[in-house]
């Protein structure tokens, strides 16, 4: 089977799967997933941070975790990449992608389904890019789901990333998969790293994003604004990946979303204290 191979393993998160256990088994004891909550529901969708698992590994841990069903999971549909107004959609044809705990096999009988019904670039696995906002996820989908199959779409943040999401349940509703979905992005890029430092250096920069830039793009998830969402990330700079957060909101809407719980929150900048950091948030959609 043609294999998508890791391209991060041992720099962005561990190598291993004892390591990448550990790992986990660690997240999970810093703060719990939200099935552990007595207020448990039936959680569809989440939105999920991708910098380096020591960053922000324990809110798109926690957040996957709480995806977790009773029920067999078929499918899990994961959008991604970092893609301009123009890009165009991609989608991992067919094969599998690698991880420290096994493969997980590509839904292509539901990728080309998709593709049927939309106009999206299919990719083979030895020519699909290497891009961490989807393979970060990867170890955290095969351990919580390892019998789940999965579709990898790099969305780009235009009107089309609703379409997208929405054809995507639709033609997983046709063939009776039980899905879930994960959305990957994270928030502001601040500090001269970034060349982006509209309100200077230092704690005052930390509290501006915290409490405002990012504050009024997770306002726009928890609203499951679409629009909203792709024009935060374009205007504010508040999502690198708005177009995956729009696809992800579409498709839990299109499931019936009904509820959002924003999970978690932090920055870089408490792991490093430097003067460029990255906003990281955990998002939920519930049915009930």
């Amino acid at each position: 089977m043609e294999t998508k191979k890791m391209a991060f393993a041992g720099s962005w998160y561990p190598a291993s799967a004892d390591q990448c256990e550990g790992s986990i088994q660690g997240f999970l004891k810093e703060k719990k997933a939200q099935t552990d909550d007595k207020d448990y529901r039936s959680f569809i969708g989440g939105i999920v941070p991708h910098a380096g698992w020591y960053y922000s590994g324990s809110i798109a841990c926690r957040v996957i975790a709480s995806l977790k069903s009773n029920e067999k999971i078929d499918t899990i549909l994961l959008f991604g990449a970092h893609m301009h107004k123009q890009s165009e959609p991609f989608i991992l044809a067919h094969g599998a992608v690698e991880t420290p705990f096994g493969p997980i096999e590509v839904d292509s009988e539901l990728v080309d389904k998709i593709c049927a019904g939309i106009s999206v670039r299919k990719r083979s696995a030895l020519k699909f890019p290497d891009d961490n906002t989807l393979e970060l996820q990867y170890p955290f989908i095969k351990y919580f789901f390892p019998n789940a199959k999965i579709v990898v779409c790099g969305v780009a943040p235009s009107f089309f990333a609703t379409v997208i999401g929405a054809m995507a349940v639709t033609e997983a509703e046709n063939l009776s998969r039980n899905i879930r979905i994960i959305g990957s992005t994270d928030m502001t890029h601040y500090g001269p790293d970034f060349g982006f430092t509209p309100v200077g250096t230092g704690q005052k920069a930390v509290e501006w994003v915290r409490n405002k830039n990012d504050r009024a793009a997770i306002a726009a998830m928890i609203k499951m604004d679409e629009s909203n969402i792709i024009a935060q990330g374009l205007e504010n700079k508040n999502m690198c990946c708005p177009g995956a957060a729009a696809a992800t909101v579409a498709a839990c809407k299109k499931l019936g979303a009904a509820r959002v719980i924003e999970l978690d929150y932090a920055t870089s900048f408490e792991k490093s204290g430097s003067q460029s950091f990255v906003g990281y948030a955990g998002i939920l959609y519930t049915l009930s």
